[in-house]
């Protein structure tokens, strides 16, 4: 092996097939859809105030079945995850010119849902251990405009939901969970993302579980179940009928899951397990077998806590290794690696946010007087997310293939491999 040719100068490749894809779906959601199909029944909604209102057969029944495996009070379905943060920022009263403070460290639709009902993203810094909001920062941005705390439980890690819950609480702010990336990881106990005022799953294609597309939303608060319920279905119309009177945020959409997603969901609800179980295992395989190579941070797992791994995440220290991370994963994907990813999201750093142009033209909300100062979006504000993303995040995506010990065996010899050849890629 120390003499091995890379495969980038010529040498021959360590992996020299392709993975099988990643695919959940098996013959349970098949059949499962099929019966839908052959009902007829392919949605029930009707955005008005009568019984359909709720959602066909299917619907109610995956929202059952959801609130008994997460344990919660309510489980709201939705045809996208994107959707679910849209309605928890709307459910939870905020107002336009409001400031939520959020991760840089996410997909960006966690800033946008924020703006979408004219508030204000603050963001703050990560944890560089579990690449989760820091909750240090999280409170040096708290300001008399600050109304919530957006937490993302990246990569399948939970975020500190003790210490963000005790900000919150301090500073009466209401907590979001986004846990598109963690279902099936455990906090204290409990599943990850059933701690805050309202939080929510990814159903995406590339997810643990997936129906397609969709999400759920989970709350125990009998208020905010009320209001996902009326802004995932037109809530203007429905109002009246149902005799709400805190219409606040009651513009509604049409955010509802159809009966042949929610079939499906049910039958991969029943897997979740044991696909989370697979992915911890090829992770204790892979971190065994990386854990001593020079430079390279295996993942970092805090006591109480368990990882789903959506993303398998490394760090490499440039300064030991002497050689950047783009060389190393050139390197790597010679030797047939896929699914590797170098830095993650600095989403601060996005158009949007760095000309401040939302809606319209003129800068709408943040040149206007709803919003009440100068919020920074300048690069330099989140130093720890900034560096992983630049600099030495070195990432493997958990949920693209079906690996086998075979392929982790030699994902592992691949990496030795660009390891005793450093001298070489310097």
């Amino acid at each position: 092996m120390k003499n091995s040719k890379l495969a980038l100068f010529g040498g021959n490749k360590t992996i020299n097939y392709k993975y099988n894809s990643y695919n959940p779906i098996g013959l349970e959601e098949v059949n499962a859809a099929k019966k839908v199909v052959e009902s007829g029944v392919l949605s029930k909604f009707l955005g008005c105030w009568e019984p359909d209102f709720f959602g066909g057969p299917k619907v109610q029944e995956f929202e059952r079945k959801c609130e008994e495996y997460f344990g919660v009070k309510h489980a709201v379905t939705v045809n996208s995850w994107t959707s679910g943060l849209i309605a928890a920022i709307g459910a939870i009263g905020i107002e336009p010119g409001d400031e939520i403070i959020v991760s840089p460290w996410t997909m960006c639709a966690s800033a946008t849902a924020i703006l979408h009902w004219n508030a204000i993203p603050v963001f703050a810094d990560i944890e560089e251990e579990t690449f989760n909001l820091d909750p240090i920062s999280v409170e040096k941005n708290i300001s008399p405009q600050t109304k919530a705390i957006l937490a993302i439980d990246i990569f399948g890690h939970p975020c500190d939901a003790d210490a963000l819950r005790k900000i919150a609480h301090k500073n009466d702010l209401k907590l979001i969970t986004d846990t598109a990336q963690a279902p099936g990881s455990f906090y204290k106990g409990k599943l990850t993302g059933t701690f805050s005022d309202v939080g929510g799953y990814s159903l995406n294609y590339h997810k643990h579980i997936n129906t397609g597309e969709g999400g759920i939303i989970v709350t125990n608060d009998e208020k905010i179940f009320e209001r996902l319920q009326l802004i995932r279905n037109h809530a203007e119309a429905v109002v009246e009928g149902k005799g709400v009177n805190d219409i606040t945020n009651m513009v509604g959409y049409n955010f509802r899951l159809g009966e042949i997603e929610c079939s499906i969901g049910i039958e991969q609800l029943k897997k979740i397990s044991k696909f989370v179980s697979k992915r911890q295992d090829i992770a204790e395989q892979l971190s065994a077998g990386l854990q001593n190579l020079r430079g390279l941070r295996t993942p970092v797992i805090k006591d109480n806590c368990t990882h789903s791994f959506y993303i398998y995440p490394l760090i490499l220290d440039v300064q030991k290794v002497k050689v950047s991370r783009e060389k190393i994963i050139s390197a790597l994907k010679a030797e047939g690696v896929e699914g590797l990813i170098g830095g993650y999201a600095n989403i601060h750093l996005l158009p949007i946010f760095q000309k401040k142009i939302a809606y319209g033209s003129q800068g709408f909300p943040w040149n206007s007087e709803i919003c009440k100062r100068e919020v920074s979006y300048d690069k330099g504000i989140c130093p720890i997310a900034e560096n992983l993303h630049d600099n030495t995040f070195l990432g493997y995506e958990m949920c693209l293939h079906d690996l086998s010990n075979r392929d982790v065996k030699l994902i592992i010899e691949a990496f030795k491999k660009v390891w005793n050849n450093l001298d070489e890629l310097r």
